[in-house]
């Protein structure tokens, strides 16, 4: 029988005191996914909040970042208007990957085996090259492998392998590599 009322955050850490907490969510929200700050704005945000982020990058209006201590992002990655990482564990985007327009990046959930509803988080982690499409869902504990696709509308809930496409149906199919 679950008991909602035995929830407790126990086990899990934001990583920041409150403080922090309260200013990144003022920033995100008064600026960050404002359609009038500059893309270069949001990474230096990002970073002044202690993310990791590579050269070139592309953020996009409406993206939401939960702690950007928890994200790392590779060189010439694009994230799309809309994308919501959701990263109470560590998020992590390699090179060149496209995380397309409203996908959601979602490293928290619950033990639904437990009475009390506790936790059970784990990170994700995107490849180089690997894009995760237009409304997909990549679920806690994820690895999506190098130059794989995550179709629109898709979720994932276990690994994908590298050159893999997995789509809204759960179809798995090798795709080709770049050229």
């Amino acid at each position: 029988m679950r008991d909602l009322s035995a929830f407790t955050l126990a086990g899990y850490d934001k990583g920041r005191g409150r403080l922090t907490q309260a200013l990144w969510f003022a920033v995100l929200n008064l600026v960050f996914m404002a359609w009038w700050c500059p893309a270069r704005l949001r990474v230096a945000l990002l970073r002044a909040f202690g993310a990791t982020i590579g050269e070139n990058v592309l953020i996009r209006h409406r993206v939401r970042v939960l702690w950007p201590w928890k994200l790392t992002v590779g060189d010439h990655t694009w994230i799309g208007e809309g994308a919501w990482l959701l990263n109470l564990e560590p998020v992590v985007l390699g090179a060149h990957v496209c995380v397309s327009q409203e996908a959601l990046l979602c490293t928290g959930g619950h033990d639904h085996r437990a009475a009390d509803f506790r936790y059970r988080n784990a990170p994700i982690t995107v490849e180089d090259g690997a894009w995760v499409a237009a409304r997909a869902t990549v679920l806690a504990g994820t690895r999506v492998g190098r130059h794989a696709v995550v179709g629109a509308g898709a979720v994932l809930h276990r690994d994908l392998p590298e050159l893999t496409l997995h789509t809204a149906d759960g179809t798995r199919r090798p795709v080709e590599e770049p050229v």
